[in-house]
């Protein structure tokens, strides 16, 4: 089968920029090999995989902000597509059924976080594309209790790969951030995963406000296409305080913006795995009473459960949401990753076996 492996650690290359790191500078880091098949294991299934989202977790795995555990890998954590084989202890689904890939690859399903179902926090949790093997591919090997049944509502695994990370995480940020009907939700940075928050948000709480911040004008006009009340740059003030923000970029400064504008009591909620040391200095500006006083809160988001993916995926279809998708074929997955990198984002982009 073809897929995309990635064999080095490298700083992915735009505008023939200097690297920040001491990792080799390339446009080209994930190489386009035939492999074998995957085989199941007892209780897995063999995925033929028809199309996977390409997400900014990729780029920090890449570039060494999370080192993979193991190289070679295949990345990729957003997959769709049908069943094509079947352990042999594997019940839960059949040849044929249509199911998608999280983050979560597996857990080990006893310590207290597998038991009150945050195995998003389990010790051994073990990620798609970073632990093992990926959707960056023509078939890829899981756990059957893992998998996520698509709903009969989403015909197109184009449109229903983003749902898989940048839906499901999405989603859990929401529920993070302690929006309720009638506050006010700042979102900063408008990628794949806030595009789908934005439209979340509006149908679960039509009363409230939504601002979104992002650097791009093209950014910033979808996001009024798609339904938000006010937008404006990173630095920007809102016309009110926010009740809760989320922030999906890989920079500091944001956080420092985000909470100049959050209300008494408000919470910013971290959407990502790794914040860049480019602009660090900024921490250096929070100033207690201005930034942090009045009990405002920062919380993190960590990885996804397979609840949050199941809701997301059912409040998707209830709302008839329609994630903004751009194509590109497996073998351009780097082209891709620089566009993802250089902030050239429009929705979500996903590869189409």
């Amino acid at each position: 089968m073809k897929a995309m492996v990635l064999r080095e650690l490298c700083e992915i290359e735009v505008d023939g920029r200097t690297p920040l790191t001491h990792l080799p500078l390339t446009s080209v880091p994930l190489q386009l090999e035939e492999v074998p098949v995957p085989s199941p294991g007892p209780g897995g299934i063999l995925l033929k995989i028809q199309a996977c989202g390409v997400c900014r977790t990729e780029l920090d795995q890449i570039e060494g902000r999370i080192t993979p555990p193991r190289l070679p890998v295949v990345p990729g954590h957003q997959a769709v597509g049908v069943v094509a084989g079947l352990g042999t202890q594997a019940t839960k689904y059949k040849v044929g059924d249509r199911v998608g890939v999280t983050w979560l690859y597996s857990s080990c399903g006893r310590c207290k976080f597998c038991r009150g179902g945050e195995e998003n926090l389990c010790d051994r949790f073990q990620g798609t594309g970073c632990h093992v093997d990926g959707g960056y591919a023509e078939y890829m090997a899981l756990p059957a209790d893992f998998a996520v049944r698509i709903p009969p509502e989403f015909t197109d695994p184009v449109k229903a790969a983003p749902l898989m990370c940048s839906g499901a995480v999405g989603y859990r940020s929401l529920k993070l951030s302690g929006m309720e009907n009638g506050k006010t939700l700042g979102l900063y940075g408008f990628g794949s995963a806030h595009h789908l928050v934005l439209q979340m948000a509006r149908f679960a709480y039509p009363g409230s406000r939504l601002f979104i911040f992002a650097r791009n004008p093209q950014e910033r006009e979808l996001a009024k296409r798609l339904g938000a009340d006010w937008t404006g740059d990173i630095e920007d003030r809102t016309p009110e305080k926010l009740d809760c923000a989320i922030d999906t970029t890989p920079a500091w400064k944001p956080v420092v913006y985000a909470l100049e504008n959050l209300e008494k009591g408000g919470r910013l909620v971290l959407n990502l795995i790794r914040k860049e040391a480019a602009d660090k200095d900024y921490l250096l500006k929070l100033d207690y009473a201005q930034h942090l006083w009045l009990e405002k809160e920062i919380k993190t988001v960590a990885n996804v459960t397979r609840k949050d993916a199941e809701e997301a995926l059912a409040l998707v279809a209830k709302a008839r949401l329609q994630p903004e998708v751009q194509e590109f074929k497996l073998e351009e997955a780097n082209k891709a990753l620089i566009e993802v990198k250089s902030g050239r984002i429009r929705g979500s982009k996903v590869l189409v076996m």
